[in-house]
């Protein structure tokens, strides 16, 4: 099984005059072109997601919409535990919980949970690497079988830069 993990796009800064509630907050223009490019690279190195969850948060979602819209993939699915502040055992169980029959699922979720998250399948510890995903980047982690914390494979990790975004 293949876990893609991708970090939301570059957002508006912090203003809770304008967003009182931060799950609001959208992406800038900047941001959703930039990661448009991103999309459909991710898209041609990884075609093979038959499910994509992302945070419910504004900025994660709507970088779930353009991965469906320029690579390719399926249509968002909500998943709460891919929330900026879920501990990553907590994350892992949600994913055990809807990836028992794929081959592939990908992931938009937050710093610095994406980070933890991903450290933690890796090597069972949500603070036991420096890996760190930019805003728009993304990774793959192979697993033999299911998503089993501490056996996963890093496959590849993508900046915006690498793609020349």
């Amino acid at each position: 099984m293949k876990l893609y993990l991708v970090r939301h796009a570059v957002a508006h800064d912090r203003d809770y005059e304008r967003w009182p509630d931060d799950s609001l907050r959208p992406l800038t223009p900047e941001g959703e072109e930039r990661f448009r490019g991103v999309a459909e690279e991710v898209g041609r190195i990884a075609p093979d997601a038959p499910r994509l969850f992302s945070s419910p948060f504004e900025r994660a979602w709507r970088t779930a919409e353009i991965l469906h819209e320029a690579a390719g993939w399926p249509e968002p699915e909500s998943l709460p535990a891919m929330g900026p502040d879920v501990p990553p055992e907590k994350a892992a169980i949600a994913l055990g919980n809807v990836s028992e029959s794929d081959d592939a699922i990908a992931l938009v979720g937050h710093r610095p949970q994406l980070h933890e998250l991903a450290s933690y399948l890796l090597c069972g510890d949500g603070d036991g690497m420096g890996i760190r995903i930019k805003k728009g980047g993304a990774l793959c982690i192979r697993f033999e079988g299911g998503i089993v914390p501490g056996s996963g494979e890093l496959l590849w990790l993508i900046t915006p830069k690498v793609v020349g975004k």
